[in-house]
């Protein structure tokens, strides 16, 4: 095995480890917490069902692999809870950190490649990275209004909150935003977000 396809499979299993990775959002159906491995599969395959309600044309295959890797950082930085404000404060360190002890595992050009990817989600500035964001948003968004809001319900979340998590969703999906809108006031009204409006 020459040393660029040893590196390739060495991060191929390293990768894997996402799968231990679990979240707070559970599956439908009142299901088992998901994890980040089928948090990124889920929305890599939404964004492509629903790559027509972007707000600008994008190159879908560029929002699918930034909706798949995305998370490969909690491989070594934990999921972070969008309504946990304190480990807010360390994630971007941790996530630092991880990305690059993870994608080192990787050849140079790789790395590079994926790396760029990584920072371009993040940044959430071009029409691919946009998007991607309204994906990560939307994904747990229907996954909990699924279950009848009971994550939301279970950590005492209120509906400022979830307007600010999904402030990203707009400049993806003006269409995306407005189903939020519409689940976020259900979600109010029945009881599983605090009406903090």
């Amino acid at each position: 095995m020459d040393e660029r396809f040893k590196k390739q499979v060495d991060f191929a299993l390293e990768i894997d480890k996402e799968k231990n990775i679990f979240r707070q959002t559970h599956l439908s159906g009142h299901g088992r917490n998901e994890n980040d491995a089928e948090h990124a599969w889920h929305m890599a395959i939404m964004a492509y069902l629903l790559k027509e309600y972007a707000n600008e044309p994008v190159d879908i295959s560029r929002v699918m692999i930034m909706c798949l890797i995305h998370d490969i950082v909690e491989i070594d930085a934990g999921d972070t809870y969008a309504y946990d404000p304190a480990a807010k404060e360390t994630q971007k360190a941790r996530e630092e950190a991880a990305k690059e002890r993870i994608f080192s595992l990787l050849p140079d050009d790789q790395k590079a490649d994926l790396t760029a990817l990584f920072e371009e989600f993040e940044a959430g500035e071009t029409p691919e990275a946009r998007f991607a964001k309204a994906m990560d948003n939307f994904q747990p968004l229907i996954l909990n209004n699924s279950n009848g809001g009971s994550d939301w319900k279970e950590h005492g979340v209120s509906a400022s909150q979830v307007y600010g998590r999904q402030s990203t969703t707009k400049p993806g999906s003006a269409i995306l935003y407005d189903v939020t809108d519409k689940i976020i006031k259900d979600n109010v009204t029945k009881g599983s977000l605090k009406n903090d409006l």
